[in-house]
């Protein structure tokens, strides 16, 4: 190979090369020369080993891989399957014994029994070692020289350091002085152009600094520019940069000045002789480089804490050390009593924050269990039970309350009361039905109200506790009970958090367990293998709509649950698969709440939900609350739950004992806000008290998000001013979908109208298809919700009897919908079949999109 010869001859001269270097090492530092029969004999292994160092080492580097790999082809090697270190390894052991080189035999031929030849090296050799070794030496002196210079420099600094911020403070002095006279103050507005931002206030003076730190916060009207990762970045810039740069400036020069003065004379000398050139302050520089910016550091934080009247008493004095220090001295000792007086201040306020914090808050989060009360807790699996025996109890009791998560639970609890006999009304934020002489009320959980009196409160899914928003609810309905007697129903996960709620309170513990055992099918789910009584989970309305439209075109009869779905359609949906007019239900984790429904198999068609920030994998309880539905009792003997991917882990988390729940949410109640009035009148502080306030231990406060980014569209307006901040609070707490805009334009109109004291603006009503239909169930929704806050109860009974009729029109729109749906591609609308896994056809997945070739050019 001409490459491999070409690489060969190379690594030939270079070892040459290589062997003359070690010759001049071995006689340069001898007196005499020693023979070359001595070098042979010391040097022999080096010699040897030297030619197959250098020869692998430079064919291996030096040739391409194809070459390698032609070369081990010749030799027989397959080298298809070897990656770049292991070709490299079979090629250097290939290649060792190459073409040898014998470097003994070539420096012998050299030297061998030719003196003069040898003498005229080691004379080389030796005047080379002798200039060297003087170079060496001079280095040397240079070095030891540099070293002691640097050390002195560091005594001089370290003493001189107190003195030279005498001259920096004085020079800050006058040019903050002279700044704030002559200088403008500047703000910024937002604007995408960084350049047109800046607004002229007119001149600084007009502004009362206190401390210089607040001054360097001040824009200057420039830009400020900085280098990071080799591109440059733009801001704009304040005082502290200026200053920043001009302190260190000054500090050079007065470093420089300070140590060419004090160090000794010898060194001056020493210099002079070693470099042939007097020592410079420039040379002096180098020698604190290391010392200039901690001591700028140090010093910019030293001058933030001085205070602008201190500086503006020495800008106009002539500068004077003995007097400098002593106005310092002065001001450092007037500054403590400030700091001092500062401090003791910010720690009374503190204090008296920290006593206002528990007045407003703590005193709301301290449990406020009864001792008369009788608890009885309902623990157990879902599907056992529970709830039915909790609501036996409540309808022999001449008075009682049901607290329910969800409002259609609460629906079927007041319809079931009502046609059993116990005469029963219904409360929820959207809607109200009285029933003449009934002394029970079905209710979701947030419409608890602590003065009314029952025999008997049953408080439904209490895990519910540990929800970070709404988990406040439950904690008030257990801790708050007016009752003789609570009945709190949970998952075994809560037991331990409800005990140590109720203290030492008497407790009865019942506990429950599945008659109807659970088990997992080892095969995963096939379409092909629907049956009558399987309920399909998905997590998305969109897949909940598909996978009904697809049982649909296989000729089974489908009901449907999904979030959006208003509960007197879902109620209906229920119905339908209840009384067997649909053969299977696909639903939503709304099935898991609750829901008592004739279910033979739980199939889950998704093993993941999005949580509002991301997809995850489903949690244990999650899949316990879900596929605890699946075998009702009294219709079968085992309830089965399949799944379509992932059945060892999606068991696992099945069968797995949960993590007890450790803590529950707080939110703010109606006395925090009469506390939180008592100091202030502005709702924006009182989300300020929230974050700042630590809720007790083994609970979390609630984000209240939702509420802050509402009241941010109404901050500073006429409704925040003419509202009392309860009242305002309760608006923004109103339980309606925040994300969707149209709702939050309805919200904010009917604010203005409350507000005016007009009529309240009418929901505006769609009706083109489902998603209209759904979206003006909500509205009417959010519209009972002010009526019923308001108390107009005649007006809301006729939104209630429109909102019905929409829930009609919801309920038949579904089974039309799901007739037409098809599965298409997203990208060029090809109908695909309903068992295609993705939203793309093979086609378009095969096509290169245009987007990504677009920014690949």
């Amino acid at each position: 190979m001409k490459q491999l010869d070409a690489i060969h001859r190379n690594a030939c001269e270079y070892a040459k090369a290589k062997i003359f270097e070690d010759i001049d090492r071995f006689l340069g530092g001898l007196d005499e020369p020693k023979p070359f029969e001595t070098y042979i004999d010391e040097r022999k292994e080096y010699l040897s080993s030297l030619w197959v160092n250098v020869w692998q080492n430079k064919a291996t580097n030096k040739l391409s891989r194809h070459h390698k790999k032609e070369f081990l082809l010749t030799k027989g090697i397959d080298v298809v399957d070897l990656n770049r270190k292991s070709l490299n390894q079979v090629f250097r052991a290939e290649i060792r014994n190459y073409h040898s080189f014998d470097t003994l035999e070539w420096a012998k031929k050299q030297f061998y029994k030719n003196e003069a030849k040898w003498n005229e090296r080691y004379i080389h050799a030796r005047e080379q070692f002798i200039f060297e070794e003087k170079e060496r030496l001079i280095k040397q002196q240079k070095y030891e020289l540099q070293h002691n210079i640097n050390k002195e420099s560091e005594k001089v600094i370290a003493k001189e350091e107190d003195t030279l911020y005498l001259y920096i403070r004085y020079d800050v002095a006058k040019r903050v002085i002279n700044d704030l006279n002559t200088k403008n103050k500047f703000s910024t507005r937002e604007s995408i152009y960084i350049e047109d931002t800046l607004i002229d206030e007119g001149p600084l003076q007009s502004i009362k600094f206190i401390k210089l730190d607040d001054f360097f916060d001040e824009l200057t009207g420039n830009l400020h520019k900085e280098i990071y990762r080799n591109q440059w970045y733009f801001d704009y810039e304040n005082y502290y940069y200026v200053y920043e740069r001009f302190v260190k400036d000054k500090l050079n020069q007065y470093l420089q000045q300070t140590v060419l003065k004090n160090l000794p004379e010898a060194i001056f000398e020493k210099y002079e002789e070693v470099f042939d050139k007097p020592l410079t302050g420039k040379v002096i520089q180098q020698s604190f480089t290391g010392m200039l910016e901690p001591l700028l550091n140090d010093y910019m934080v030293e001058l933030q804490n001085e205070y602008i009247e201190d500086l503006r008493e020495i800008a106009d004095l002539p500068f004077d050390l003995m007097e400098q220090e002593k106005y310092y001295k002065a001001h450092l000792i007037v500054r403590k009593q400030k700091q001092e007086a500062e401090e003791a201040e910010q720690k009374r306020k503190a204090e008296e924050e920290k006593r206002m914090l528990d007045d407003i808050f703590g005193q709301e989060y301290r449990s406020g269990i009864e001792s008369n009360i009788r608890y009885i807790i309902h623990i157990g699996d879902t599907n056992t039970g529970k709830t039915y025996q909790a609501l036996e109890r409540m309808k022999q009791a001449k008075t009682g309350l049901y607290l329910a998560p969800l409002r259609l639970l609460a629906l079927e609890v007041y319809e079931t009361l009502n046609q059993n006999g116990t005469l029963c009304s219904l409360k929820t934020g959207e809607e109200e039905k009285i029933t003449n002489g009934a002394s029970h009320l079905s209710s979701t959980v947030e419409m608890f109200y602590e003065k009314d009196r029952y025999e008997v409160i049953v408080i439904d899914e209490a895990q519910m506790i540990a929800d970070k928003d709404r988990g406040f609810a439950w904690y008030k309905a257990i801790t708050k009970a007016n009752a003789s007697e609570v009945h709190i129903i949970a998952s075994r996960n809560a037991e331990k958090m409800i005990l140590e709620l109720l203290g030492d309170s008497e407790v009865n513990i019942h506990e429950y367990t599945r008659e109807t055992p659970l088990k997992v099918e080892g095969e995963e789910f096939s379409f092909k293998k629907v049956k009558k009584g399987d309920a399909f989970i998905c997590f998305s309305r969109k897949k909940v709509l598909e996978t009904a439209s697809r049982l649909q075109a296989d000729g089974y009869k489908v009901s449907m649950i999904y979030g959006s779905m208003p509960p007197e359609t879902r109620k209906k949906q229920v119905d339908r698969f209840i009384k067997g007019d649909s053969s299977v239900i696909v639903s939503t984790d709304a099935i898991g709440m609750g829901l008592n429904l004739p279910i033979r198999r739980i199939v889950f068609l998704e093993n993941e939900k999005f949580d509002g920030t991301k997809r995850r994998t489903l949690t244990s309880q999650e899949v316990k609350q879900i596929a605890g539905r699946a075998g009702r009792k009294g219709l079968y003997n085992i309830g089965k739950v399949s799944f379509t991917k992932n059945i060892k882990l999606m068991k696992k988390l099945l069968e797995q004992v949960d993590e007890p729940v450790h803590s529950f949410a707080v939110a703010p109640t109606s006395g925090v806000f009469e506390r939180f009035q008592k100091y202030y009148r502005d709702l924006g502080r009182f989300f300020e008290l929230w974050d700042k306030f630590d809720s007790p231990k083994g609970t979390k406060k609630a984000s209240l998000t939702e509420e802050r980014e509402l009241y941010e569209r109404i901050r500073g307006t006429e409704i925040e001013a003419k509202l009392p901040i309860s009242d305002l609070y309760g608006f923004l707490h109103l339980p309606f979908s925040k994300k969707e805009t149209d709702l939050i334009k309805q919200w904010e109109i009917t604010m203005y109208a409350i507000i005016d004291g007009t009529e309240l603006p009418e929901p505006k009503l769609k009706n083109r298809n489902l998603e209209d239909l759904e979206y003006s169930y909500k509205a009417i929704g959010l519209h009972l919700l002010f009526l019923y806050r308001l108390d107009q109860r005649i007006e809301a009974i006729y939104w209630e009897r429109v909102r019905e009729e929409i829930s009609d029109h919801v309920h038949e729109r579904l089974n039309t919908d799901i007739q037409n749906l098809t599965k298409k591609c997203k990208r060029c609308g090809k109908t695909l079949p309903w068992e295609h896994e993705f939203n793309i056809c093979d086609q378009c997945h095969e096509r290169p999109n245009k987007h990504y070739q677009y920014y690949r050019k």
